[in-house]
């Protein structure tokens, strides 16, 4: 696959770049860490294309998408014979990126007896294929990445210390993106010229500073990746070509006749059917459509704060949002009192 240039200029991203091509010519194990929609991705394609061994394969393979059987054999590959289905020998993905790099992601949510062939690719650089006795050797360097912090996993048994002690010969954090302020803009502007462009637009008009506020000031929980459905999202859903981008939305959920949340500890059947509406229509009709969806974004959040027990922490992770923007919202509603603040702040739960 072609080199994928990161986009950004905010100085917390620089620094990991500049990590990134310094690791990059020596080939040792390295360990991404971020939150998701990061683009770790992205940072472990800069290790290996700016390595000697860029000529070689750049295998992708994520952990989390295959059980433990099947994730063994792609890995390692197996012989004709070693389990039922298997008609012919496979080669795993570390053969195939002999002389390259894999990329392992999701790494924690391999079990320990996978964990185990990895080191041991690691530090003898050979592998067994799953029903195979005789060792192959391969040279290929591990860039692996995760959203957890390994050592924590590693108190709790779940992953094995020797291998991590091996990955870290160096940790690249990618920062969230609401730690590079600066490369929101750019990063929106990217991403609107590409959708503009494959909506047949001549140019992409820009944001009005409303709609460039209002992406500055997001929280992005999903990070690039949320910022890229943001953007394409606003821009396909433009009804003026020619005119600036003004509205913005964040969650596509929201809805007047979104589907009610059941209460904690029961089940979608078990909960009970929403209250009928006993307002006359045109009454409802006269309130105007605004008015109703700022009620209903009301009684959400008033139903997750007391679900919650006032824990505004615990009541934006059971609506989907980040605090600060969940903050906003119930200062928005009048529903930021002092108690509840206070509240979130002291009743947060353990990580």
């Amino acid at each position: 696959m072609p080199y994928t240039q990161p986009i950004g200029n905010d100085p917390a991203f620089l620094a990991i770049l500049e990590q990134a091509s310094r690791l990059a010519p020596l080939s040792r194990p390295v360990l991404v860490i971020g939150e998701r929609g990061t683009g770790k991705e992205l940072i472990a394609a800069r290790l290996h294309y700016l390595a000697a061994r860029w000529e070689g394969p750049f295998i992708k393979v994520n952990c989390a998408t295959l059980s433990e059987s099947l994730l063994e054999s792609e890995l390692f590959g197996h012989e004709a014979g070693a389990f039922t289905g298997a008609h012919a020998r496979h080669a795993g993905r570390f053969e195939r990126a002999d002389q390259g790099s894999i990329f392992l992601d999701e790494i924690a949510t391999a079990s320990l007896r996978v964990q185990e062939n990895i080191l041991r690719v690691i530090e003898y650089g050979e592998l067994e294929r799953v029903g195979g006795a005789a060792p192959v050797q391969v040279d290929v360097r591990v860039i692996a990445a995760t959203n957890l912090h390994l050592p924590d996993e590693v108190a709790a048994g779940r992953f094995r210390a020797d291998l991590l002690d091996r990955l870290a010969f160096d940790v690249i954090t990618v920062p969230p993106l609401r730690a590079r302020p600066r490369d929101i803009p750019l990063l929106a502007e990217h991403f609107a010229r590409q959708m503009a462009r494959e909506l047949g637009w001549a140019q992409f008009p820009g944001f009005t500073s409303a709609a460039m506020a209002m992406l500055q000031n997001h929280d992005w929980p999903g990070n690039v990746r949320e910022l890229k459905n943001v953007v394409e999202r606003a821009v396909y859903r433009a009804a003026d070509p020619a005119a600036p981008v003004a509205e913005i939305v964040f969650d596509p959920f929201a809805s007047a006749y979104r589907p009610a949340t059941p209460p904690a500890g029961t089940t979608r059947n078990d909960a009970q059917p929403p209250p009928q509406n006993d307002t006359p229509p045109m009454a409802t009709e006269q309130r105007g459509f605004r008015r109703q969806v700022q009620d209903f974004e009301r009684g959400l959040l008033k139903d997750a704060l007391e679900q919650a027990g006032g824990n505004q922490k615990l009541a934006a992770r059971a609506l989907g949002l980040g605090y600060h923007q969940f903050r906003r919202l119930a200062v928005k509603h009048g529903l930021a009192g002092r108690s509840t603040a206070v509240k979130a702040s002291t009743d947060s739960p353990r990580k």
